[in-house]
């Protein structure tokens, strides 16, 4: 991105993303068109961020612009913009159109929705990698840990692999043709500082290790080759899934369900309790999607919605 005059005022949506994709825990991730958040960001005159208004969480996030997600990764991006061609702050609104807790990187949509409107509305002082390291702030701050699996999609658009945290370094991997994502968040919550709890100090068997090197090696040559039936095969995760699972109710009935109705393979998103499913076409998709939400509403009594789509390949970006 090369550096224009600052913009007065800008409004930015972010997605949500599906993270952890199977084998892939903290390292892979992809965004969905919707839901998503967002941020509406313009110049001020007072020093520092101003978080002016949070809408549509019931009153649930913080209004202190020093631990919201999104206000952070824009003041993050103020900090990083290079001295002199940064006004001496930015005013910010965040419209939250996601579920919380909901395993699909609510706090990651509102960063990357920060992150990218105070990069507008300054001018585009910075990339993409940058917006990203901008976010991950606005994830820590909001979670407690500076990880990308959410984030990176959600600004970048895609699917993408974090090959590295230090130093950060981003692949983006190719959308094959033909794929839909399907994701069902039944009425219930996950904590994710309860999901990670279950992973501490843990110690895995070798053969699951193994079968998961195995796995994400072969999700990524099916993503190069287009091979859609290798995707479906390789969504396993031996070492994660099994630790969480039993935190979503009639999850084995969901993921039963979603491979009778056609689906390639089904896993959590990010932590929970959204299930996705990847299928090889819409029709598919739709099925899957349906017979998920039945699975839900039967074995454990829950409501759920649902979201069918191609991967979204735009990622955060300006509204009109």
């Amino acid at each position: 991105m090369k550096p224009s005059s600052a913009t007065p005022r800008v409004r930015v949506f972010a997605p949500a993303t599906v993270s952890n994709l199977g084998p892939g825990f903290d390292v892979l991730g992809l965004a969905l068109h919707r839901p998503g958040d967002v941020v509406e960001v313009e110049v001020a005159d007072r020093p520092g961020i101003e978080l002016a208004g949070v809408a549509g969480e019931g009153g649930a996030l913080p209004r202190d612009a020093g631990r919201n997600a999104a206000s952070v990764a824009a003041g993050e991006v103020l900090r990083r913009a290079p001295r002199g061609s940064e006004p001496a702050g930015l005013r910010l609104w965040l419209e939250k159109g996601m579920p919380l807790s909901s395993g699909l990187g609510s706090s990651g949509a509102s960063a990357a929705a920060g992150a990218v409107a105070a990069n507008e509305a300054l001018g585009r002082p910075l990339g993409e990698d940058a917006l990203v390291r901008c976010a991950m702030e606005g994830e820590r701050a909001a979670c407690g840990s500076a990880h990308a699996d959410n984030v990176a999609p959600s600004v970048l658009g895609g699917i993408v692999l974090i090959r590295s945290y230090d130093p950060l370094d981003l692949v983006r991997l190719p959308v094959p043709d033909g794929l839909f994502v399907v994701v069902v968040h039944p009425h219930c919550e996950v904590s994710t500082a309860e999901a990670r709890a279950r992973l501490a100090g843990r110690t895995f068997a070798l053969a699951d290790i193994v079968a998961n090197a195995g796995n994400l090696g072969a999700l990524v040559a099916a993503l190069h080759q287009g091979d859609l039936a290798l995707v479906g095969r390789a969504i396993e995760d031996r070492i994660v899934e099994p630790l969480r699972a039993g935190m979503i109710p009639s999850y084995a009935e969901v993921r039963s369900a979603a491979r009778d109705a056609g689906a390639l393979g089904c896993g959590i998103s990010g932590s929970g309790p959204s299930v996705f499913a990847l299928c090889d076409d819409a029709d598919a998709a739709s099925r899957a999607a349906l017979a998920m939400r039945r699975a839900f509403r039967n074995g454990a009594s829950l409501g759920s919605e649902a979201w069918v789509c191609p991967v979204n390949r735009e990622g955060a970006h300006v509204l009109p």
